[in-house]
């Protein structure tokens, strides 16, 4: 059966974070120190994360899984659950990573039954992405998303978390990195997922001054709508590839979403930014039926909002940053 929300979205994308940790400290998602990580009984096991799925797919048809965080690399023994998850059936199987230690894992996943990667960039400058990561880490991120071109990813795409006067200097920059290195880059408006909160919307550049960037130097033509993908693309009439630009402030796709989400100590989300969560590690260790747990699938996604109000005065930030939620 399909699993549809009260304004007749069908649920067809399962995000699963499976860690809360990361190796990074990124401004704009978790503070420098102070994070209270969960500990190992708090946090699913791969054979949970593994029925949890079987449910979705199995009673409700999705066939999308992606994988997040916090860092899901720094999980022990990540290609066991990729190999679990692959074995359902899926159509579409990815992670979502910072990339810094994706050199090492790259092929073993691939070769375990992920299919796509998506790794994080926000800048090209060494001094900035110590900045904004808190780590010297940009040699080994770029190493990483040679490793998944060479891995066999396809696609491969990079996001840039853009915020202005941060790295709105740099799109470009990072437009024509995409275009060598022959990967969809895909620029992220500023959301306000930070742990400090000091998110405003002044912030925030939004789609239309992004893509005007990027137009000046190279042209562009958008691509058909999205549906429930969140990036609307554009092709490089040159025939540089393509470009993807993530509104979720300016130009929110609410109305098509098709997404729910997992957290890495076993709560429900129907949105990013919903304020309720819905208990299924209980479930699964208190001897839940598969069943049950779909029932309490249906009933969660029974409330899925229409949208996330961000700019609305009625908005109301998540309690958890998005390390905490899975990004």
């Amino acid at each position: 059966m399909d699993l549809i929300d009260p304004f007749g979205r069908t649920i067809r994308d399962l995000r699963i974070s499976i860690t809360d940790r990361c190796n990074f400290r990124c401004t704009y998602c978790m503070p420098e120190e102070g994070m209270k990580w969960l500990t190992r009984p708090e946090v699913l096991t791969y054979e949970e994360i593994e029925r949890v799925t079987s449910v979705f797919v199995n009673r409700f048809g999705v066939r999308s899984v992606r994988l997040t965080g916090g860092e899901p690399t720094v999980r022990a023994h990540l290609p066991v659950l990729v190999e679990k998850l692959a074995r359902i059936g899926l159509d579409d199987f990815s992670i979502t990573t910072n990339g810094s230690t994706f050199k090492s894992v790259a092929s073993d996943l691939f070769a375990a039954g992920l299919q796509r990667a998506n790794i994080s960039l926000d800048t090209l400058k060494r001094d900035r992405f110590e900045q904004m990561t808190r780590r010297d880490d940009l040699d080994n991120v770029l190493a990483g998303i040679d490793a998944a071109i060479s891995a066999g990813f396809s696609p491969v795409k990079v996001n840039a978390v853009i915020q202005r006067g941060v790295n709105d200097d740099e799109i470009v920059d990072l437009a024509t990195f995409g275009r060598e290195r022959g990967v969809e880059m895909r620029f992220i408006e500023f959301m306000p997922l930070d742990a400090e909160g000091n998110w405003d919307s002044s912030q925030v550049l939004s789609q239309d001054e992004i893509v005007s960037a990027i137009q000046k130097v190279y042209p562009l033509e958008q691509m058909p709508a999205r549906g429930a993908a969140p990036a609307d693309r554009w092709r490089y009439l040159d025939g540089g590839g393509v470009v993807g630009v993530i509104p979720t402030v300016t130009k929110p796709f609410c109305g098509d979403c098709d997404r729910v989400r997992l957290t890495a100590d076993g709560q429900f989300r129907t949105c990013l930014f919903a304020t309720e969560e819905f208990d299924l590690m209980s479930m699964l260790r208190n001897d839940a039926t598969d069943d049950q747990i779909a029932d309490a699938i249906i009933a969660a996604v029974a409330t899925k909002w229409a949208g996330h109000r961000i700019g609305q005065v009625n908005f109301i930030r998540p309690k958890r940053t998005m390390s905490q939620i899975g990004g």
